[in-house]
């Protein structure tokens, strides 16, 4: 793990977007979701932040967040287990001045106490619906480069559909920017129009102290979101830079969004555009290779350690403990940890939860535009 001195503390808003997936974040939240076979999409931005030498990450949580405590641990696995610094998780309701929040102006200004005791330069914020191997340290260096008062990633990309039709929109905002010269000159919200858009990523770098400023400006006014209270009134009187990504960008937007980036890292080229950097940690699972018994067929696959195959697998992704018994067919499938399909049932376009059972002769059958879903600990 790369182990700079990085002048940079991380703010992590892990239940940001969770109404967009509601059938995926009813026992969980957004950041807990499980992605690529063996990963949860925290642990791409946590990655990318330990990688960059944040160690000082703190994680604004507001409910269904058990399991991403399991998963975290102490932080051990991003080396964040430290004398100073290291991994926080900020619960809603753990002091008196924290509570449910729906922005991140509300998140941030119960814990201003907190900041205002750091000592490291900048603030680095992020939401965790996106799978993707960042460079903040570029980031940070482009901040100070430009002079800019606050530094917004964003990438160019259509709109997901799934999001500009949300319904929830108030909970799931977001926001495209125009660009001149660098500088961000006007924000978006929840903009409609097809086409390509400089489609903003969550992500902000930021002087600690004035951040601190903004935010405890801000939440005298009651305000809630830091884009559409705080950035937009603002942008003529502060210097907003947009900071270009062109790396591979896995955005989480809707179950349909949820199965279709996953898929795409079947081809080894979306697959090494996502892994190829830095690497990405996760929490182990001490377990035994993946072991394909004798008369098993599988095809384009991406495998987890832990799964037994003894059947035909094909364009799937399977996580840890998946078993696939003899005679059971698997096509265009997301079969999370610990699924089990048993002899003579036939799968196409599924996403199971964890620890579910597909029962013996079974078959079962979504479509590539709308994949169907079994629910957690189910047997069907």
């Amino acid at each position: 793990m790369v182990n700079t001195n990085t002048s940079a503390l991380g703010i992590i808003f892990p239940n940001s977007y969770d109404a967009l997936i509601p059938e995926l974040v009813n026992l969980r939240l957004m950041a807990s979701i499980p992605f690529a076979s063996r990963y949860r999409l925290i642990d791409f931005v946590l990655s990318s932040m330990a990688n960059c030498g944040i160690s000082n990450i703190s994680l604004m949580v507001n409910n269904n967040y058990h399991s991403l405590m399991d998963h975290l641990g102490s932080g051990r696995e991003w080396d964040l287990v430290r004398k100073n610094g290291g991994l926080h998780i900020f619960p809603p309701f753990a002091e008196k001045t924290s509570k449910l929040y729906n922005g991140r102006v509300g998140a941030v200004a119960s814990i201003l106490g907190f900041l205002r005791a750091q000592k490291e330069k900048y603030v680095v914020l992020s939401d965790s619906n996106i799978a993707v191997n960042f460079d903040f340290q570029a980031m940070i260096a482009h901040h100070v480069e430009t002079g800019a008062d606050v530094t917004a990633a964003y990438n160019e990309q259509e709109l997901p559909e799934s999001i500009r039709r949300a319904r929830e929109n108030t909970k799931g905002l977001y926001y495209t920017f125009d660009v001149d010269d660098g500088r961000i000159t006007k924000i978006y919200l929840n903009k409609k129009d097809g086409g390509i858009h400089k489609f903003g990523m969550n992500m902000y770098v930021i002087e600690r102290e004035r951040f601190i400023d903004l935010i405890d400006e801000a939440s005298v006014h009651g305000y809630e979101y830091l884009e559409r209270d705080v950035l937009i009134p603002q942008l003529a009187r502060l210097n907003v830079q947009g900071y270009r990504y062109d790396g591979y960008v896995a955005r989480i937007s809707g179950m349909k969004s949820y199965f279709d980036e996953n898929m795409k890292l079947l081809d080894d080229y979306n697959l090494d555009a996502l892994f190829s950097g830095a690497p990405i940690y996760t929490k182990i699972r001490d377990d035994n290779p993946t072991r394909y018994v004798d008369g098993a067929k599988v095809k384009n696959v991406m495998v987890a350690d832990g799964c037994v195959i003894e059947g035909e697998v094909e364009n799937s992704i399977l996580f840890r403990g998946v078993r696939v018994a003899k005679g059971a067919k698997v096509k265009n499938c997301i079969l999370m940890q610990d699924t089990v399909v048993e002899s003579g049932a036939q799968l196409e376009y599924l996403i199971t939860d964890k620890k579910t059972t597909i029962t013996a002769g079974k078959q079962m059958k979504g479509t590539d535009t709308f994949p169907a879903y079994i629910p957690k600990y189910h047997a069907v």
